[in-house]
């Protein structure tokens, strides 16, 4: 039990995705290496990026992360990065042909979900398989989220 508090601890999130659970049903996640500059790097140190626009796609047997923003780095000059550059994402040959065939299938969809230095340092970004959510699917979340809410205040006003 106290492994993985120590592991969520060494996880320094850098970006979150809160949309993607409200608006897709998570089936499946995975961890993804991300090829980065090393100015995009600093960025990220930073604590700067922004995913909850961007999306995952597998093109020519590769997987890439599209439409996220990583600022410029400041003290960079003329050797900085594009902001919104496609990024390839570092997997195996079984989760890539996972992640494509689950693509594939229809009504699926990868969906990154955080982007996060591991305890090594590392960037990683977290990939999810997903559904999307239709509109009565998404009334019921908040319906139970609400309940969740208010059943919790009224535990907590008895005693």
């Amino acid at each position: 039990m106290a492994k993985s508090t120590k592991k969520d601890a060494a996880r320094k999130v850098i970006a979150d995705n809160r949309k993607a659970r409200f608006n897709y049903e998570i089936v499946d996640t995975t961890e993804a290496g991300i090829v980065l500059q090393g100015t995009e790097v600093k960025a990220l140190r930073n604590g700067e990026a922004n995913i909850a626009e961007s999306y995952v796609s597998e093109e020519g047997g590769e997987i890439w992360l599209i439409n996220s923003h990583i600022p410029e780095y400041l003290e960079a000059n003329r050797f900085n990065h594009e902001p919104r550059r496609r990024r390839k994402l570092l997997l195996h040959k079984r989760e890539m042909a996972r992640m494509a065939q689950a693509s594939d299938r229809e009504g699926m969809t990868l969906v990154p979900l955080r982007l996060y230095f591991n305890d090594r340092g590392r960037a990683k970004l977290e990939v999810a398989i997903a559904k999307g959510k239709k509109l009565h699917d998404k009334r019921e979340t908040a319906k139970k989220r609400d309940w969740n809410r208010e059943k919790a205040r009224i535990l907590r006003d008895r005693g």
